[in-house]
C-alpha cells in the first residue's frame, strides 16, 4: 500500500506541473485506459499460454492411454466446478453475461454486487478453473472468460484511482475493458470494437469512442508484441469463388443459425434444471454423468470433438480432409451444452465458432464443392452459428474477418450473419448471454427471473438512453 500512495504522489506532482488544463485533464482520463489496455494484453497472452499448456497436457495424456478419458474429464469437470463454487460462484461460465450484468449495475449503489462479478479473485479463479477444463478436454474455449479478465482488471484499474482524480465512468471503463480482452484473445480489434457497440452497450459511441478506440490499441498490440502479429486461424483459399454460391451460403446460415440458437435453448433449459439441485452431491453426479457422456463419444466416435475446436477449423480449412462426417457438429453441439452448464469456466465462442465450421464442412460435402467454395460455406457457418448463440451478426462477421484476412469474402459473411440472426429468432427472441446477464442480475438481487422480467428489463433500458 506504501509503494502505491508513493506512486499516486508521484503521479500528482507530475501532473500539478503541467499548465495547459485541458491537456492535463485528457492525459489524467486517458491514462487509466492505457495503463489497463497493457496489463490486459499482458494477462491475456499469458492465460493463452497456459490455456494451450493444458491443451496439450490433455492431448498428451490421452494419446498415451486413451481409456484415461473416463476418469479425466469427469474428475476435471469436478474440480473446476468446485473451485468456482469456493471462491467465486459468478466466474461460472463463459463470463460475457457477468460483464453485461456489471455494466447495468455500474453505480455507487452496486459496488458491491458489481464486485462479485469483476474482481481481482475472479482473475485468478477464471484462470485456474478454466485450466482444469482444458486439461480435461472439455468442449470449451478461452476467448469468453478472456472478456471478464480483462473487464476486471479495467475495473480495478478504475478503482485504485486516488480521490483528487478525475472522475471516468465506471460503464465506459469495463466496457473498453471487455472490448479490449476480445481484440488480444482473437488478436482481432476491429471485432472488439464492434462488440463493445453490438453487445455490451446500447450508448452512443460518441460519448467513449476514445476510450474504446485506445484500449482495443494499446491491448492488442501488447499481445502482439510478445505472440506476434499471427492471425488466430490462417488465410484460407477463397480465391476462385463459383458464381452461384448464394443459395449454398443462404442454406448453410439458416441451418447453422438454428443449430446455434438451438444449442443456446438446450443450454438455458438444462441450466434451469440444475438450478433446482439443492444438494452438492447432485451438482457431483451430473458432472460424473456429463464427464461420462463426452467421454465416450469421444473414445468410441471420434476424439476430434474434444478442445476449444481450434484443430476442427484448421483442418477444414487448411488441409485435405475438408469434409466432416453428419454426426461431428452434433456431438460438438451436445459436448459443448455439457462442458459451458458444467458450472466450470469456459467460453463458448471458440467452441461455437468450430460447430459452425463443421455444419458448413458437411455441406460442403454433400455439394462436392471445391476448396475455395468449401473454405467460404465453412466461414459462412462459423459466422451463423456464432450469430444464433449471440444474436450479434456484425460482430461475427468481423471476428471471422479478421481472423482469416479474407477481405473479399465480406459481403457473404455479413449475408451469413444476418440470415442467421433473422431465422434464430424462430427459437428464441433472445440471445444466450441475454438470458444469462438477466439470471445474474436476478441471482444478485434475489429475485426469480421470468420471461416478464426480461421484457420489462429491456423497456426500462430503452427508457434511460432515451
Amino acid at each position: 500500500m506504501n509503494i502505491i500512495r508513493r506512486i499516486r504522489s508521484k503521479l500528482k506532482r507530475s501532473f500539478d506541473g503541467i499548465k495547459n488544463e485541458k491537456l492535463k485533464l485528457n492525459l489524467l482520463q486517458a491514462l487509466p485506459f492505457w495503463v489497463a489496455s497493457i496489463f490486459t494484453g499482458l494477462i491475456a497472452v499469458g492465460y493463452s499460454r497456459l490455456f494451450s499448456f493444458a491443451e496439450e497436457g490433455s492431448a498428451y495424456i490421452l494419446h498415451s492411454h486413451q481409456w484415461f478419458i473416463f476418469f479425466l474429464l469427469p474428475l476435471c469437470f469436478i474440480i473446476s466446478w468446485w473451485i468456482v463454487r469456493k471462491f467465486a460462484p459468478f466466474a461460472n461460465g463463459s463470463g460475457i453475461p457477468q460483464v453485461m450484468a456489471a455494466i447495468e449495475l455500474a453505480n455507487p449503489r452496486t459496488n458491491e454486487k458489481v464486485n462479485k462479478l469483476l474482481s481481482l479473485r475472479i482473475i485468478i479463479v477464471k484462470i485456474v478453473s478454466s485450466m482444469f477444463m482444458a486439461l480435461g478436454g472439455a468442449i470449451t474455449g478461452r476467448e469468453g472468460p478472456t472478456i471478464q479478465i480483462a473487464g476486471s482488471v479495467f475495473r480495478k484499474i478504475n478503482e485504485w484511482l486516488p480521490q483528487w482524480y478525475p472522475k471516468i465512468s465506471k460503464r465506459n471503463m469495463i466496457m473498453a475493458g471487455a472490448a479490449a480482452g476480445l481484440a488480444a484473445a482473437f488478436n482481432t480489434p476491429l471485432g472488439g470494437m464492434v462488440f463493445a457497440v453490438e453487445e455490451l452497450t446500447k450508448t452512443h459511441i460518441s460519448y467513449f469512442k476514445s476510450a474504446l478506440f485506445t484500449a482495443v490499441i494499446i491491448a492488442g498490440l501488447t499481445a502482439q508484441g510478445f505472440l506476434g502479429p499471427y492471425l488466430y486461424l490462417g488465410y484460407p483459399d477463397v480465391s476462385n469463388l463459383s458464381t452461384w454460391m448464394f443459395p449454398s451460403v443462404l442454406l448453410v446460415a439458416i441451418i447453422a443459425g438454428l443449430a446455434g440458437s438451438g444449442m443456446s435453448k438446450l443450454m438455458l433449459v438444462i441450466t434451469k434444471w440444475k438450478r433446482s439441485f439443492k444438494l452438492p452431491w447432485q451438482h457431483v453426479c451430473y458432472l460424473i454423468a456429463g464427464g461420462l457422456i463426452i467421454a465416450c463419444l469421444a473414445y468410441f466416435v471420434d476424439y476430434g470433438i474434444l478442445g476449444s475446436g481450434k484443430d476442427i477449423m484448421r483442418r477444414v480449412l487448411f488441409t485435405n480432409d475438408k469434409y466432416s462426417a453428419a454426426y461431428v457438429p452434433l456431438l460438438k453441439m451436445t459436448g459443448s451444452a455439457i462442458s459451458f452448464t458444467s458450472g466450470g469456466v469456459g467460453g463458448v465462442f471458440a467452441p461455437a465458432l468450430s460447430s459452425g465450421a463443421s455444419i458448413g464442412s458437411v455441406l460442403a460435402g454433400w455439394f462436392h464443392l471445391s476448396t475455395s467454395d468449401s473454405d467460404l460455406l465453412i466461414l459462412c457457418g462459423m459466422v451463423a452459428f456464432l450469430t444464433g448463440v449471440t444474436r450479434t451478426p456484425f460482430t461475427a462477421a468481423i471476428l471471422v474477418l479478421e481472423m482469416t484476412d479474407r477481405h473479399n469474402v465480406i459481403f457473404y459473411l455479413m449475408l451469413a450473419g444476418m440470415i442467421a440472426g433473422i431465422v434464430s429468432m424462430i427459437i428464441d427472441k433472445h440471445s444466450l448471454y441475454d438470458h444469462l446477464k438477466f439470471q445474474y442480475i436476478h441471482d444478485l438481487r434475489d429475485e426469480k427471473p421470468t420471461e416478464t422480467n426480461i421484457e420489462v428489463e429491456k423497456a426500462d433500458e430503452e427508457k434511460e438512453d432515451y
